[in-house]
């Protein structure tokens, strides 16, 4: 289904087969000269096939059309990288497209994962699971990233977008922002009724304190529309940061809750978080649910880091705990 939004800028629900989010907001913005579309779905003949419905109907000539990518995963830039012809640029981020042409790869952190108490069993079964395989990009189409910078500015038809690096939900997320038109298109950055994951598998990053600055950066802007990568357009932007922030301050609060009941890895402490979901113990969730849940757990630690709990190395794994409160004598 085709939905005008504002003038040349229409909406394509791209389907993501067997994934929980349901479809992609594919956005396409018509012109004369050069047409964009704004994320596209994965690398599977659903998605393809509702690209190519979509962009017939629209009369879209995708010789003549570039493509402007929010981030890296693959239900936003899988399909890009198969239909882009040679004719068409790929405005991405620096970021993650370095990260891409150095052959990045999601099993890169098991070791991480183990140390974090992801058992070693579920991990030799997890990356060939079907939700994991699509992570797996290729070469294809990266030779043609035309890398945008944060402030960089992307004019077609008659919209001047501002590009904004937002990272968080992933390395180098990036938004576009119209102002004149008070529009943001906000890839997975702001989401409404979802939330995006925040995950971490490394040590060298704090993406929920990076997820937070960048939600009071777009909270400064006038923005009237949201468009976000799935689900429901956002008419009122500030009352949906104030809710993202509410949420993750929440489940800050669960992880300290639970650590006053005993030290514990991350792995043990995602088991016993509260999530919106329709499994009703931990041992049914699948193993990709798992992973995030860990993942996510982990984020939220490593903010806590800062001033709520500690880590420590207790033979091959990390624990945590809450920081002894100093007594004023």
């Amino acid at each position: 289904m085709i939905e005008e939004i504002l003038p040349n800028l229409f909406r394509i629900k791209i389907p993501l087969p067997k994934n929980p989010l349901g479809a992609l907001n594919s956005y396409i913005i018509k012109d004369s000269r050069r047409n964009m579309i704004i994320d596209t779905g994965f690398a599977q003949d659903e998605c393809k096939e509702a690209m190519r419905t979509g962009l017939e109907e629209l009369g879209i000539d995708i010789q003549k059309t570039d493509f402007f990518i929010t981030h890296m995963h693959p239900d936003h830039m899988g399909l890009a990288l198969v239909i882009a012809p040679d004719t068409s640029k790929i405005y991405f981020n620096r970021i993650e497209a370095d990260m891409l042409r150095s052959g990045f790869f999601l099993d890169e952190y098991t070791d991480f994962a183990c140390q974090n108490g992801f058992p070693e069993k579920e991990l030799q079964t997890l990356f060939n699971h079907p939700g994991f395989r699509s992570y797996k990009f290729a070469a294809k189409g990266l030779a043609n990233f035309h890398i945008v910078n944060d402030g960089d500015i992307i004019s077609i038809s008659d919209y001047n977008f501002k590009c904004m690096q937002t990272p968080g939900h992933t390395r180098g997320h990036m938004c576009l922002y119209e102002a004149d038109k008070k529009l943001l298109i906000a890839g997975d950055h702001i989401l409404n009724d979802i939330t995006a994951t925040i995950q971490l598998w490394s040590d060298e990053q704090n993406p929920l304190r990076d997820y937070l600055t960048n939600l009071d950066k777009v909270y400064d802007l006038d923005i009237e529309l949201t468009l976000p990568g799935h689900r429901s357009i956002i008419t009122n932007c500030k009352e949906r940061i104030l809710e993202l922030k509410d949420h993750h301050q929440k489940r800050l609060e669960n992880i300290i809750s639970i650590l006053r009941n005993g030290d514990k890895n991350a792995f043990q402490i995602a088991s016993q978080m509260s999530w919106d979901t329709n499994y009703e113990s931990w041992d049914l969730f699948p193993g990709p649910q798992k992973w995030i849940a860990t993942g996510e757990a982990i984020a939220h630690l490593k903010y806590l880091e800062e001033d709520k709990i500690q880590k420590e190395r207790r033979e091959k794994e990390a624990i945590y705990s809450l920081k002894k409160s100093k007594r004023i004598l």
